[in-house]
């Protein structure tokens, strides 16, 4: 058998690696270069000191990231929801039962069709420097249509969540707690081979502390982690049940109290943000320097579903973060690496630290900045997952 290759990337104006010291922070080498074997990074320095290897690539003065980690996704469902967005551009506010109306044309369409759908958004996050991103069902809410959602999410990535707790579905109604039986019974008892994470939609509308709480601790004793849609439409209990479930994350964080605060502070739960929500319903932007300045752990995701925030660009989210967060371009570069890494309590990616698996982006650009400085010019050159060029082409 053949010896893997080594590849060398020289030229590489800035090297965002995410592992400097102390850790937890973004760290970036100039002039650097990088070498990836057997699907890892070998080794990262300065490129005079840069060792022989099987296979060399110049990346020309352009920069080179970790690839992205989006800890927040919804891919699985059937049909659109533009003639929604626009009626809310025009004035309408954001509801959560706009749900309902992807989960009835979800439950409707064919597996080949949501298979369909499912794997061109996943191309399309790759395509834009996504190399590692979490998928959760949520538009199926009945025993059948979200299992064998989780299973087509499981055919596309390794972070799958179970979210039957986003609604209480129509048929249910007028008995909520029975659907709460069923969200921490058969449901999840069909649901939970497929999946890694629980998840409940802990809001007005959806559900309450209680109900999120009995939702989480099922999932718990199923062998899921925690996460928890938590204070997108207003002050709620949600980062208080996140932080008491011992939560992986607490997700939207718009709406957030003092002790919320404390609470994302004090606890391992990562705040992760999804400025393309606020984007597409026109709702404040958290406030991620308060955050930050607290001293939370943030992250950045898309929220890509087709009610709220149908993107799958994190560059974008990244310019929304930097622009209307008050957050850094290092700060938000981070939080959409390292960040989403957090978030799914993974040590492996976010960063470029030797041992890591060498997921990166070459962009077309000298420095990650251009994230933000250059909002919505495709900027996403190459690809590279576990060690492999996926997307793109190296020069």
């Amino acid at each position: 058998m053949s010896k893997p290759e080594n590849t060398l990337i020289r030229g590489i104006s800035e090297l965002v690696t995410n592992a400097g010291d102390p850790p937890g922070r973004f760290a970036a080498l100039t002039d650097a270069a990088l070498v990836i074997a057997d699907g890892r990074v070998a080794w990262t320095g300065p490129a005079a000191r840069a060792p022989a290897t099987d296979v060399v690539v110049d990346a020309g003065g352009r920069a080179v990231l970790p690839g992205f980690a989006d800890s927040h996704a919804h891919l699985v469902f059937a049909g659109e929801r533009s003639a929604e967005f626009a009626a809310r551009m025009a004035g309408r506010p954001y509801r959560a039962g706009g749900i309902l109306v992807t989960v009835e044309a979800t439950r409707a369409a064919p597996d080949g069709a949501l298979r369909a759908n499912l794997r061109r958004l996943a191309a399309e996050m790759l395509r834009q420097g996504t190399t590692t991103f979490e998928c959760k069902s949520g538009y199926g809410l009945t025993v059948p249509d979200e299992a064998r959602g989780l299973a087509l999410a499981a055919e596309v990535t390794s972070e799958v969540t179970y979210l039957g707790a986003h609604v209480v579905p129509p048929e249910f109604a007028a008995d909520p707690d029975g659907y709460v039986d069923l969200v921490c019974g058969p449901m999840l008892d069909a649901c939970a081979p497929s999946a890694r994470w629980v998840d409940v939609f802990c809001e007005d509308g959806a559900f309450g502390a209680d109900e999120a709480a009995a939702v989480l601790a099922a999932g718990r004793a199923a062998g899921l982690g925690a996460r928890v849609h938590a204070n997108q439409l207003g002050p709620g209990p949600g980062v208080r049940v996140a932080a008491e479930a011992g939560a992986a994350s607490a997700d939207h964080c718009t709406f957030l109290t003092d002790a919320d605060v404390d609470a994302l502070t004090s606890t391992p739960v990562v705040a992760t943000l999804l400025p393309g929500a606020e984007f597409g319903t026109r709702q404040s932007f958290p406030d991620a320097r308060r955050l930050l300045d607290a001293g939370a752990t943030v992250a950045l995701a898309t929220d890509c579903n087709p009610g709220s925030s149908f993107t799958s660009s994190v560059p974008f989210c990244i310019a929304l973060a930097v622009r209307e967060m008050r957050m850094t371009t290092e700060e938000a570069v981070w939080a959409a690496t390292a960040g989403g890494a957090r978030a799914l309590r993974r040590t492996d990616i976010g960063h470029l630290g030797v041992g890591a698996r060498a997921d990166l982006i070459l962009l077309d650009a000298p420095s990650h900045a251009y994230l933000a400085y250059r909002p919505g010019v495709p900027q996403i050159a190459a690809v590279w997952q576990a060690g492999r060029l996926v997307a793109g082409s190296a020069p």
